[in-house]
């Protein structure tokens, strides 16, 4: 006698952590919702992924239609699957995460009702969050907090010209702390990634920062060395 295996009653959804630097802050994409359970609370933009589709082009799609953001590279980096994480059913989510250089940006617009809008909110003041996305969030800063200090992930947030001291706002930013300054700047002028221009700041009404640029093809020579402060 053939077995017959039960359906299934379970969903799969994406949510996706897009972390930002716009010079000064660390901001995380959230939308408003727009829908049941948890409507107008802030959220990370999520939603369920189809039948038709893999994980990869739900992650995708999801982040147009409630962003209008689009060929953004994100990494899956968790997946989240406590039995009562939504108020609705059993869902287990798949978490991706990229990080993004603010700045002359396309608009957010988000292209179904499912969210009223998009937008960019500092990190450090963070309304609460619908669902369990408060963790999810956590678990994306946790992952960002030990990559950085394999892989150049502070300079793919800072413009093609920066001043040490953007760089140091990063890695405070990232790491959450406060690092001394002329450590800071000695260790990682020691490590001979950055090329020092003979250029300064511009339209600053301060004294003028040397600018430097990020050396990738040196970078790679450090792979797998850790970087810490």
């Amino acid at each position: 006698m053939t077995e017959v295996t039960p359906g299934f009653d379970f969903a799969v959804s994406i949510d996706c952590v897009l972390f930002g630097f716009d010079g000064t802050e660390l901001k995380i994409l959230l939308i408003e919702r727009n829908e049941e359970p948890f409507k107008d609370w802030w959220a990370l933009p999520g939603n369920l992924v189809n039948h038709e589709e893999s994980v990869d082009q739900s992650a995708q799609r999801i982040l147009k239609e409630l962003t209008g953001l689009s060929d953004i590279y994100m990494e899956q980096y968790y997946a989240f699957g406590d039995v009562n994480r939504h108020p609705q059913g059993r869902v287990i989510s798949v978490a991706y995460y990229a990080m993004l250089r603010l700045g002359g940006d396309k608009p957010l617009k988000p292209l179904s009702n499912y969210a009223k809008k998009a937008q960019w909110v500092n990190v450090a003041s963070l309304p609460k969050l619908a669902f369990d996305h408060q963790n999810i969030l956590n678990k994306g800063l946790e992952k960002i907090k030990r990559r950085i200090k394999h892989l150049p992930l502070a300079f793919e947030l800072l413009p093609e010209k920066f001043t040490l001291t953007q760089v140091q706002s990063v890695y405070e930013l990232i790491l959450g702390k406060k690092l001394d300054k002329r450590n800071f700047r000695k260790k990682i002028l020691s490590f001979k990634v950055l090329k020092e221009l003979e250029e300064k700041q511009r339209g600053v009404s301060f004294r003028a920062a040397t600018l430097y640029k990020f050396d990738k093809r040196k970078y790679n020579k450090l792979f797998g060395k850790e970087i810490s402060f």
